[in-house]
């Protein structure tokens, strides 16, 4: 009769355990789902002052950025972000790619093992730093050497400036995801079509890389969002020029300049302050439609692989 009770007892308390720990999981779900949520709602609220002013469709194409005369255009902001992101993930992607490749299939397993601290430290170091390193390095490298190839006589601080510190930035974001990613795969497949004749690179072209493609969408697309929203480095060396940049040589300024540049000493203007909190919406709303879309071409790549 004793030991009925205490199994019972024990069950009676596993099962308010179990309880317990689902009631702290779901919470847990719970408030990273409704995270977004409440970010977008927050910003779409403190930009509302500004959305009753301007058109939403006035303010995202509008050229002109003249606060003080109560004209908001995001426009130059906009392109410049997406020309630095854009740049800078064409630069570090085939670098992240083919670095993957060597290190998973062709390096010795010693050759990894030392590259992932070296991984690590990179990923780790403060944005500013790579900003400083940017403006003693890569901006007098362009103004003095890569602007006079090409015929421009500029001063460095340019898109390509932050496109190159911007693309070193994220490459140990990406390569970290896509190493992960070629270790993942089984080694079976690569076996079975080295043994029906195929050399190291077709079946690295036709096997690895395909079987992978999910996951390298993934990686660019997580690069490509990380890319967008970085600041303090972009800003010390992209020029901070308000206007449409029609090419990699000239000056821009991001969103995350522009918001990192003004916030603190704007907030007593309130039109100007319900402005950059547009300006953060729109960052916050680019960034969602990059993993949407990243979500969805990982989504058709895993049909077509089944």
């Amino acid at each position: 009769m004793k030991t009925g009770n205490r199994y019972r007892s024990i069950q009676v308390n596993r099962l308010w355990r179990e309880k317990l720990h689902s009631l702290w999981m779901n919470i847990a779900l719970g408030i990273v789902i409704i995270l977004p949520f409440l970010i977008a709602i927050g910003l779409l609220w403190k930009s509302e002052m500004l959305l009753e002013e301007h058109s939403l469709l006035n303010l995202l194409f509008s050229r002109e950025w003249k606060p003080l005369s109560g004209k908001f255009g995001f426009y130059p902001f906009i392109i410049s972000s997406l020309w630095v992101t854009i740049l800078a993930l064409l630069i570090a992607a085939p670098i992240c790619l083919l670095t993957a490749i060597h290190l998973t299939q062709y390096a010795d397993t010693w050759v990894l093992k030392v590259m992932h601290p070296v991984i690590d430290i990179l990923a780790g170091i403060p944005s500013v730093i790579y900003g400083v390193w940017g403006i003693l390095v890569i901006v007098p490298f362009i103004s003095d050497y890569l602007g006079p190839l090409f015929g421009k006589q500029i001063s460095g601080y340019s898109i390509l400036a932050g496109a190159i510190v911007l693309s070193i930035m994220i490459i140990p974001f990406i390569l970290n995801i896509l190493i992960e990613v070629f270790k993942t795969i089984p080694n079976e497949l690569s076996e079975s079509s080295l043994a029906l004749g195929a050399t190291q690179w077709q079946t690295i072209k036709y096997v690895l890389i395909k079987k992978g493609m999910p996951g390298i969408i993934s990686a660019f697309g997580l690069g490509l969002s990380r890319a967008f929203g970085e600041t303090i480095a972009v800003l010390m060396v992209v020029g901070n020029v308000t206007r449409i940049p029609t090419g990699a040589f000239q000056p821009g300024y991001p969103l995350p300049a522009l918001i990192a540049n003004n916030y603190g000493e704007m907030m007593s203007i309130p039109l100007y302050d319900s402005a950059l909190m547009l300006a953060a919406l729109i960052l916050f709303l680019v960034v969602l439609i990059f993993n949407f879309a990243s979500r969805i071409l990982i989504i058709k790549m895993e049909k077509r692989s089944q």
